[in-house]
């Protein structure tokens, strides 16, 4: 009996630790009128915790049922129309889709040339998006899939972090955000359980099939669908969305353990410095964007930041933006990574070594 008792605050130690951080930080980040705050709060608790040797052991199905809740979410504020804007701005997302995907490309072919990280590992960690698929092929060609998933992640983070940011000084609308939070309102039961039931259905659906990216995309253009035929109405309390905001930020945040980060210390200003430039340059693109036709530009800037859509879509979705343009240009950027990346990024990796 002992043995299991310390076995179990061993275990749940850790995860008082991360709850607790999480809501301090979320909370002070409420105050400040932070964007996606409460995101962005689990997030670097979940970093803090890990990065200081805690286990914590992250449960799968919570994190893609959050997915799920979160392309709900959209799905709810985007309307159907979301295909007529791609189809009216087709030569605008194709140009910018491209742009983007040329900029992370030439970051990592210029990391690779520069031989500032072994092998072609600069290549595989700068591709903007597909993180798993390029961690899995990356250390074939001679890349070291720990630095690779380091750089993928961080610039998941750094992201994030900068688009709150940019959303913060340009984009809030302050009445907004300090308007106080019904966290407990009262629930329509039905249309909370048909909610849930596509928020989970998406994951089973993506595992079976192995959708990439479907935890977030097959409930986004499900719901998109479904709420307006009027097959559905999507209820999404207060709570439910801070849970799984909580879910998104600690699946991102835990990924960022003490060997990690030790083991990728010394390229960290390396990394950094070319996420930063990354983030640089797409943003250059969003401006292309603002410039020539006309977008909004915090619009602009969060429809090109490079990866962590369910992220720019938690951030959108708390901003005065087109959150319909802006997840209409992620969700064509996302598929064009996952099909396109991976083959531009092999082909070049095939010539560098």
């Amino acid at each position: 009996m002992p043995s299991r008792l310390a076995k179990a605050k061993a275990v749940g130690g850790p995860w008082l630790v991360l709850v607790a951080l999480s809501a301090g930080l979320a909370a002070f980040l409420l105050w400040i009128h932070a964007p996606a705050a409460l995101m962005l709060g689990p997030l670097v608790a979940g970093i803090v915790v890990a990065s200081n040797g805690a286990k914590v052991r992250f449960p799968l199905p919570p994190f893609v049922l959050a997915q799920g809740v979160v392309g709900c979410l959209v799905a709810k504020m985007v309307p159907l129309s979301i295909v007529d804007d791609v189809m009216a701005h087709a030569g605008l997302f194709s140009a910018g889709v491209v742009l983007v995907i040329a900029a992370s490309s030439l970051m990592g072919w210029l990391m690779c040339r520069l031989d500032v990280l072994p092998g072609t590992t600069g290549l595989w960690g700068s591709s903007a998006g597909a993180a798993s698929v390029m961690t899995i092929m990356a250390e074939h060609y001679g890349a070291d899939p720990r630095l690779v998933a380091f750089m993928q992640y961080l610039r998941v983070v750094m992201v994030a972090v900068i688009a709150a940011l940019v959303a913060r000084l340009f984009g809030l609308d302050p009445a907004q955000a300090t308007r106080d939070i019904a966290w407990f309102p009262p629930v329509h039961w039905g249309p909370l359980v048909q909610t849930l039931a596509l928020a989970a259905a998406g994951p089973l659906i993506a595992r079976r099939f192995k959708v990439p990216a479907g935890a977030f995309m097959l409930p986004l253009v499900s719901g998109i669908v479904l709420v307006h035929f009027g097959l559905m109405t999507i209820e999404l309390p207060p709570w439910l969305l801070a849970a799984s905001y909580a879910f998104v930020g600690w699946n991102i945040g835990l990924r960022f353990s003490r060997p990690l980060l030790l083991h990728a210390a010394r390229t960290l200003p390396v990394v950094m410095a070319a996420t930063l430039a990354l983030i640089a340059l797409c943003g250059a693109v969003g401006a292309l964007m603002v410039w020539g036709a006309g977008v909004d530009p915090l619009t602009a800037y969060l429809a090109t930041s490079p990866g962590g859509s369910d992220s720019i879509a938690i951030i959108a979705a708390s901003t005065n933006v087109d959150i319909s343009f802006v997840m209409a240009m992620q969700t064509v950027r996302m598929l064009a990574v996952i099909f396109i990346a991976p083959l531009l990024t092999k082909f070049l990796a095939e010539r560098l070594t």
